[in-house]
């Protein structure tokens, strides 16, 4: 038998863009419970073991009001190429992540380098933050998100000046991600963030959403949230993070550096190549909604003053 590999160059925007989104199986998650009666949604639900209870000490609505998603559609609706390339692939497929022991290395250009443990993460004092979620490809949710300043949990490892930038890298375990056999993306997935975004106070260190550790097609046991920016940006299931005086790649950015920029911040006048992002449809809503700018998060402007940010995406 041949085995037909995907090929080598998809993209993000080749496997869900806008206009096929709109007809994807779950574009009516939001009007009544046929989105849970999906083949193998179902399933993947019945059989997705319990989630731990988080310790939550404080908790904020970061999202201006607006109706969190539901918890079923967020941990069923999920972009995780390692575990396959539709929407529902990552709740299926992703219990083959062993997410016990899990440390995160930490290096670079700082002065105190180590390991973080996600058991004494998960210990520490965390909190949940209400924050809008915006993907490049023209939907959105809001979720709760458990965890902890990013910049809080940095400052340990004391950066040196040199450091300009943070670069995460993803888990790469072909046993344990079945889709990382395969030429979609180059392995292991990588992001990265200026320092001073890295840093700032909404740019969160994530370990749970809803109260309950992150399921393993959300992230789990660690992921990054970074609500101004798309949601590709917010790496998951991250094992390195490394302080670096240079720009360094990035996983789309380097696939695509027309589509998907560096910056990647949340501009409702800077549409994608082939689909505006003026607008968003939030799932579990039938009509779409104006895109806001830094995705409803004016307090991150004063990051990028007297940048071009049409040139700087």
């Amino acid at each position: 038998m041949i085995r037909i590999l995907p090929p080598h160059a998809l993209r993000e925007s080749d496997v869900t863009p806008e206009a096929l989104y709109l007809s994807r199986r779950r574009v009516l998650s939001g009007l009544g419970a046929a989105a849970l009666a999906l083949p193998g949604l179902a399933a993947a639900k019945a059989a997705a073991p319990a989630l731990a209870a988080l310790n939550v000490a404080a908790r904020r609505d970061q999202a201006g009001g607006e109706k969190v998603t539901d918890f079923e559609t967020v941990s069923t609706y999920n972009n995780y190429y390692e575990f396959g390339s539709d929407k529902d692939d990552p709740a299926r497929n992703a219990g083959s992540l062993k997410t016990r022991p899990w440390t995160v290395v930490v290096d670079g250009e700082c002065e105190a380098p180590g390991r973080a443990d996600i058991d004494a993460l998960i210990a520490g004092r965390l909190e949940e933050r209400i924050y809008r979620h915006r993907c490049v490809e023209a939907w959105s949710i809001v979720v709760p998100w458990v965890g902890l300043p990013l910049g809080d949990f940095l400052k340990r490892y004391k950066p040196t000046s040199k450091a300009r930038y943070v670069a995460f890298e993803t888990l790469y375990d072909p046993k344990q991600m079945p889709d990382t056999r395969y030429g979609v993306l180059d392995w292991p997935y990588v992001e990265g963030l200026r320092l001073d975004e890295a840093m700032h106070p909404l740019t969160m260190l994530t370990v749970g959403m809803y109260g309950r550790v992150l399921p393993n097609q959300n992230g789990a046991p660690l992921r990054l949230t970074v609500p101004w920016k798309y949601g590709f940006k917010s790496i998951k299931s991250i094992v390195r993070i490394r302080f670096v005086e240079k720009q360094p790649p990035t996983t789309w950015n380097r696939m695509a550096a027309n589509e998907y920029g560096f910056y990647s911040n949340v501009n409702p006048h800077v549409d994608h190549p082939r689909w505006s992002q003026a607008k968003e449809r939030r799932l579990g809503e039938l009509f779409k909604r104006d895109t806001l700018m830094f995705n409803g998060y004016p307090e991150v402007a004063s990051l990028y003053a007297g940048m071009d940010l049409k040139q700087n995406y």
